[in-house]
């Protein structure tokens, strides 16, 4: 394991043994939860960009393209709340591969965080005591693409291939920041892209990873896309007409 990724380990497991110490000295379970928001998500660094993963269909023989950068330009950023955020952009493409079709279909590409593992186990987030999914975003790119944006979580389950998925409906069409604010209630359950048949209640208490997809190929989408992403956070009623932490 190299240094830098062992120091990252090594810090997640003492945060990981320190927040399971507080919450014994407050004795949390006791006391009413705590409804204060929860960052799942923040994208203002180089180190925080470097805590996401990407993919798209090029890995597995597409067409599309995927780039996931931070963001520092000031009139990109103007409105958002913070001097620098994230950039996923690209362009969507249904074709594949020669070699590849028929055995594969292309259109899509995502990020979402990494898995965090400590010496301890694997650090999740609850918001079991939060009701809604906050989300400060930035849409471009092609008209055509705005409405194949979903956001995925996925929860500490025995089946990996499990997301709660929700599609993305932007109201502004300016280029502008905007807060999307999704009941966590309303997430399906799917796998492998596929809506699951039973569906059951999100296991809210482990949340592992959070992210966003651009999924052409479900809709027949392509062209360009272009998405600036703040944060993401886990919030209540009362959050919902406040900006989100920094």
């Amino acid at each position: 394991m190299a240094f830098p990724h062992l120091s990252a380990y090594l810090n997640r497991s003492t945060k990981y043994l320190a927040d399971g110490a507080v919450k014994i000295l407050r004795m949390e379970g006791a006391n009413p939860p705590n409804r204060a928001p929860i960052t799942l998500l923040k994208l203002h660094t180089q180190q925080d960009v470097n805590e996401i993963a990407t993919g798209c269909d090029a890995d597995m023989g597409g067409t599309s393209t995927l780039n996931f950068a931070l963001d520092t330009s000031p009139e990109r950023n103007a409105g958002s709340g913070s001097p620098a955020t994230a950039h996923f952009w690209g362009e969507m493409r249904l074709a594949v591969r020669p070699e590849f079709q028929g055995r594969i279909r292309g259109g899509y590409a995502g990020f979402r965080t990494k898995t965090r593992p400590t010496l301890f186990g694997e650090m999740c987030d609850d918001v079991s005591y939060h009701h809604y999914l906050a989300l400060r975003l930035r849409l471009g790119g092609d008209p055509r693409t705005r409405n194949a944006y979903y956001v995925n979580l996925q929860t500490d389950g025995p089946v990996t291939t499990d997301l709660w998925q929700h599609r993305l409906y932007f109201k502004r069409n300016d280029g502008g920041w905007e807060d999307i604010f999704i009941p966590f209630n309303n997430f399906v359950l799917t796998n492998t892209g596929e809506l699951v048949q039973h569906q059951m209640s999100m296991f809210r208490q482990r949340i592992r990873t959070v992210g966003i997809s651009m999924l052409g190929g479900n809709s027949g989408v392509s062209g360009s896309y272009d998405l600036g992403i703040h944060s993401i956070r886990a919030v209540n009623e009362e959050d919902l007409s406040r900006p989100p932490c920094e």
